[in-house]
């Protein structure tokens, strides 16, 4: 039950007053977190300023900055009326001590312009001046007030991010209404950690926020910002802590094999363990050993061997005669993840088996038997079919490839597939560590940091796109070489349609300039056509492969060795990273073009020079994080942290750790959030749309 306190800030928005249906509508849509239900006062709260306007700057209109908001004390000279049907603006002059100024309104209400700016009367204009043929002008004033109501004119003002159709005082007003709303709330912080930090209490940090006095009362630094940030941090610890907690709870078994099928794995294996390897190994090993279930984070770079880790880890529970299960996000790396699996199984006598969305149904059901009668010991397939209708005899272990298409809750669904199965969650993005924290702050991780012997670096080199010609012809020779080569078009969401044609025509460009068959790939063909497409292009009856950015994840041509990635100043740098990833995996020399169009911006430029000189993963998702937030480097889009509307995680960092060990401490004093402070952190769950984790509490 939600704690009747909350009851005025989860009112909808449309309680507030000047918020009919339609304002209603658009507020839903910029703040709401929940389609199907209406965005509340607490979604609004949550809805922080980005920016804010001084109108307590006024320099007279002689000394007022071009592009400055500026408050001017002038008196209104004449007014002068655009002729009719002029597409003119209609213009007024205005007069200071020091100089004079016209205001601008297009599509004007003349009897509306005449009420508010009298001729001869002195008012207080506020606005954003403009200088054009060296004369001032301010277009549309925000504010025009008679000298006794200069007092109503906000001294400060913040600057919401808003969406079309609503104005920017409506918003204004509704967080101000919204305000009045917040009641006196337990507090939820450690009262030591409180009084250190001299925060101030949750209501008065909001309202800090929301009626600025300074600039610095919106930084991300300053005291109200940093409360509320630190609040949602540990709301979202606190939760994934809870769900730790209660995956823990449902048992794990002790699993302590010989160790003789994982010997037999890592045995049948062409190349020796990196050091990392061994020691991720080792560390889930022990894991499974403990009678609790494992969840553990697999990091590690493109290419540094996590399906071999996983298949050892795997073989240590198939060896208890239990079953395990790989799931990947597409059919393509599912399929990969078999064929690179498959001769490692037959060598150690793992029966091994591939399940996709286009098996007949009579395999299907062939397939299903076969893993009930337990003669199937391990299956691959996508995370949709096993979300469905797959049943085990006895699953003891699944491991998810691609972990952040895979949030929490399908990782507790997944559990219910067998007793006290153990989860091992792989990713290739590297994931900076306070990332790792916000969204796997459930799991213990493990990382991979060494390449396999014999890989070498990629050489990256950034071409503008006039020198398109020439990059072709280098295609040209290293094809004749019998090099393979990678093309990379972006895709931008927003206009399918035109991505589509720019990779068929570039695929055309490529074949008519090259003189042969090019292979290509994009979303829209179906799973049997980038089949034979990526078929074509592995066997080397074609060379070069024209694809969109379907390819970044997984790809596995050991024989590539150029990637050319066309407008590489669209994308992010941990995408840029994952796409070199697909060369450099065999033992030749491989390298990375960037065809960027210029001229390019600051953060694009830093991005280009960082992917230049470093091929570390991990170093560049830190880099990643400084130049444009937590959210894209985990494909959520918002900026800031992935599924966070205050915290951000390249500036509260170092808040996320505290939130973490607070949150451990607080399960270990007050497992059921029973005492005092364990029934405010209820109130912060519930806050901060965490209520989830409150229902796995025993007692509740």
């Amino acid at each position: 039950m939600r704690p009747p306190v909350l009851d005025p800030l989860f009112a909808p928005v449309s309680t507030l007053p000047g918020i009919g249906p339609k304002i209603a509508k658009l507020v839903n849509g910029l703040v709401g977190t929940q389609p199907d239900r209406d965005a509340t006062v607490a979604d609004l709260l949550f809805h922080i300023p980005q920016s804010l306007i001084d109108r307590r700057h006024r320099p007279g209109i002689a000394y007022s900055e071009n592009g400055d908001t500026v408050t001017l004390d002038v008196t209104i000279g004449r007014h002068m009326p655009p002729p009719r049907h002029s597409k003119a603006p209609y213009k007024i002059l205005a007069f200071d001590e020091t100089g004079q100024i016209s205001f601008v309104f297009f599509h004007p209400r003349r009897d509306w312009l005449e009420k508010t700016f009298p001729e001869g009367e002195r008012r207080i204009v506020s606005g954003k001046v403009e200088w054009f043929n060296e004369r001032p002008q301010m277009v549309h004033p925000d504010y025009s007030l008679r000298p006794e109501e200069a007092a109503e004119m906000p001294a400060i003002e913040p600057v919401y991010p808003l969406t079309a159709g609503l104005a920017a005082k409506t918003l204004q007003k509704a967080e101000r209404a919204a305000l009045e709303k917040v009641p006196q709330l337990p507090e939820w912080l450690d009262r030591a950690y409180h009084e250190r930090t001299g925060w101030p209490d949750f209501r008065d940090a909001l309202a800090s926020l929301h009626a600025p006095q300074e600039r610095s009362d919106i930084e991300p630094h300053s005291p109200a910002y940093q409360r509320l940030a630190y609040d949602e941090l540990l709301a979202s610890q606190l939760a994934l802590a809870l769900v730790r907690a209660h995956m823990r709870s449902l048992g794990g078994l002790a699993r302590t094999p010989s160790g003789n099928l994982q010997q037999a794995v890592i045995s049948a294996l062409p190349f020796q363990l990196t050091g990392s390897q061994s020691q991720a190994i080792r560390e889930i090993n022990e894991d499974l050993a403990r009678p609790v279930r494992m969840l553990r984070l697999l990091q590690g770079d493109v290419g540094a061997g996590k399906t071999v880790v996983a298949l050892a880890a795997l073989a240590q529970v198939i060896e208890t005669g239990a079953q395990g299960a790989l799931m990947a996000p597409t059919e393509i790396l599912a399929r990969q993840h078999y064929q690179s699996m498959l001769p490692l199984c037959e060598k150690a006598g793992i029966r091994l088996a591939l399940m996709t969305g286009k098996d007949k149904q009579k395999d299907r059901r062939l397939r299903q038997e076969q893993i009930d009668a337990g003669e199937i010991d391990l299956v691959v397939g996508t995370h949709a079919l096993f979300q469905g209708s797959v049943t085990f005899r006895n699953l003891g272990m699944v491991v998810v490839d691609e972990q952040h298409r895979f949030g929490v809750h399908q990782r507790l669904a997944l559990s219910g597939k067998g007793q006290g199965v153990d989860v091992l969650v792989m990713t290739a993005t590297p994931i900076p560590r306070t990332l790792v924290l916000t969204c796997f702050g459930d799991m213990d991780v493990s990382r991979l940091t060494d390449k396999p012997a014999g890989r070498k670096p990629i050489k990256t080199v950034s071409v503008s796109l006039d020198r398109l010609e020439e990059i072709i012809a280098r295609v040209g020779a290293a094809i004749a070489e019998g090099q393979k080569v990678y093309w990379v078009c972006p895709l931008v969401e927003e206009s399918e349609k035109i991505d589509l044609a720019a990779v068929e025509e570039r695929h055309r460009v490529l074949e008519r300039y090259l003189r042969r068959r090019i292979s290509l790939v994009h979303g829209r063909m179906t799973a049997d056509e980038k089949d034979a497409a990526m078929a074509d292009f592995k066997s080397g009856a074609t060379m070069v492969l024209v694809a969109t950015t379907v390819i970044e994840v997984g790809v596995d041509v050991p024989d590539a060795t150029i990637i050319v990635i066309e407008h590489a100043e669209r994308f992010g740098l941990a995408q840029l990273h994952q796409l070199r990833g697909r060369v450099g995996r065999g033992d030749k020399p491989s390298s990375c073009v960037l065809l960027y169009k210029g001229p390019l911006g600051e953060t694009a430029g830093a991005r280009l020079g960082i992917m230049r000189e470093t091929n570390d993963g991990f170093l560049i998702a830190e880099e990643d994080l400084k130049l444009r937030g937590g959210g894209e480097i985990l494909g959520t889009r918002q900026s800031g942290t992935p599924g966070f509307r205050i915290a951000r995680a390249e500036e509260h960092a170092d808040l996320m750790e505290v939130a973490r060990d607070d949150a451990r401490l607080i399960l270990e004093t007050d497992p059921d959030l029973e005492t005092p402070r364990g029934k405010a952190l209820r109130c912060l769950l519930y806050l901060f749309g965490r209520d989830t984790a409150i229902r796995l509490l025993r007692a509740g």
